[in-house]
């Protein structure tokens, strides 16, 4: 018997349900209801995608950070109508170079003390 705190069946139910919203909006505007344009558009998208890695990850650092960066900076250039689009690629690359060079390091020791080993120096 499966129990419901399986990774494989939590990450099924989550994809399951962005489907389901993004069939549900995609229903909505077909039938003529107003939906923002921004909301079904490829960097919506990738923020959504970039918050579930993130939420899965405990928004631990990852790569699920360039994700919602990107997606971030072109979504609110869509909210806001703001022409942007130069700053836009500068800012991303800024950015991601930036959490790559200041991410937390794995290798985490302070004077030589190691908490993951029983023994120290």
């Amino acid at each position: 018997m499966e129990t419901f705190n399986n990774n494989r069946t939590n990450r099924h139910f989550s994809i399951g349900i962005i489907f389901i919203i993004a069939g549900i909006l995609f229903a909505a505007k077909s039938i003529g209801l107003i939906i923002p344009f921004w909301l079904l558009s490829w960097h919506s998208i990738l923020l959504l995608i970039g918050l579930v890695i993130g939420y899965r990850k405990n928004f631990k650092a990852g790569g699920w950070i360039v994700l919602v960066l990107i997606g971030g900076i072109y979504t609110l250039q869509s909210i806001l109508f703001v022409g942007m689009s130069s700053f836009a690629a500068a800012a991303t690359l800024v950015g991601v170079g930036l959490y790559l060079i200041f991410k937390p390091s794995k290798d985490f020791r302070v004077c030589g003390f190691d908490p993951e080993k029983k023994e120290n120096y």
